[in-house]
């Protein structure tokens, strides 16, 4: 367990992830969290964080800094994605072993799933075929980090754990147009067509695809939880076990949005992956259940957007 006031480095703390792992462990009493902006450290110098981690010394380390995009980013930059999460993701556990770390936490992707893994997707079915090709840079990236934690318990004897979250959404979501996933670029489309009243709006694909969705302020408690209640090499899978249509989906975002115009689709476009559904058993085994609610979450998302109209331009 760890100490209220132990020292917990939070790395990505100003992404929607690292930033509901602060707000969580502040809600429950933790008085000693450190950060660093990209800016104060940029997590790709290795030099800049050993400095950091000789001269913090931090108890636990919650890795969730990442470089994150939807598809299109991943397609067009591979090399970026690969190098830029593989060096990170390196440098903090490397140093974090060095310094003494009592414990850290990787925070991976269901991503890092073969392509076509049965469904529900359990833990041990990762490595068992090929990826998916649009993120395999990311995601050999993030099984790359969850490889090194594990070999670092099995050589060393660290407790050092992953979790692999379903597709989030929520407070510090990214609502770019064109660089922003699925939930949160439907709660901008629809916003926008109900303020410029368009009659109908068109969507990529038939709807068809089955999709699961977990707030992130419940992955947030999900990631304390582990962090006080599970050691292990394999993995944990974050999600709710639960899957709506993609046409569902965007229906329920329009309702809570307040757009009562016609949705359109378009089948000439891509469709992505028939279904991605996480097996959380394992979780549910430990004794941890999500608690939010997809058409609670969405509205508590679309308030969270209205409330930052700067992050929309992002």
């Amino acid at each position: 367990m760890m100490e209220k006031n132990a020292k917990i480095y939070v790395a990505g703390h100003r992404g929607m992830v690292g930033s509901a792992i602060v707000r969580e462990l502040q809600r429950q009493g933790y008085t000693n969290i450190i950060t660093r902006t990209h800016r104060e450290l940029d997590l790709i110098r290795q030099a800049d964080v050993e400095a950091f981690f000789e001269a913090e010394k931090p108890d636990y380390v919650f890795l969730a800094a990442a470089k994150v995009g939807g598809i299109v980013a991943n397609q067009n930059a591979l090399a970026d994605f690969m190098y830029d999460n593989m060096v990170l993701e390196m440098n903090v556990i490397h140093a974090a072993w060095k310094n003494g770390c009592k414990k850290l936490e990787f925070l991976g992707s269901s991503c890092i799933y073969p392509r076509m893994a049965p469904q529900p997707m359990k833990e041990s079915c990762l490595l068992t075929s090929e990826l998916e090709k649009t993120n395999e840079a990311y995601a050999l990236a993030k099984i790359s980090g969850l490889k090194y934690c594990e070999y670092l318990n099995r050589q060393y004897g660290t407790d050092y754990i992953s979790v692999m979250p379903t597709n989030l959404y929520g407070p510090n979501d990214n609502y770019h147009p064109t660089h922003s996933h699925v939930l949160p670029a439907l709660i901008r489309r629809f916003h926008e067509a109900k303020e410029s009243g368009a009659p109908y709006v068109v969507c990529w694909g038939d709807g068809s695809p089955l999709r699961e969705f977990l707030y992130v302020d419940d992955l947030a408690n999900l990631c304390v939880f582990l962090m006080n209640h599970y050691s292990g090499n394999e993995t944990v899978n974050a999600g709710t076990g639960k899957e709506l249509s993609i046409k569902a989906l965007t229906e329920l975002v329009a309702k809570v949005v307040g757009y009562t115009g016609e949705i359109r689709w378009d089948p000439s476009k891509p469709n992505g992956t028939p279904r991605k559904l996480l097996d959380v058993s394992k979780a549910t085994a430990l004794g941890w259940t999500y608690k939010t609610e997809l058409e609670e979450g969405i509205r508590l998302s679309y308030e969270d957007f209205l409330n930052n109209p700067m992050r929309a331009e992002r």
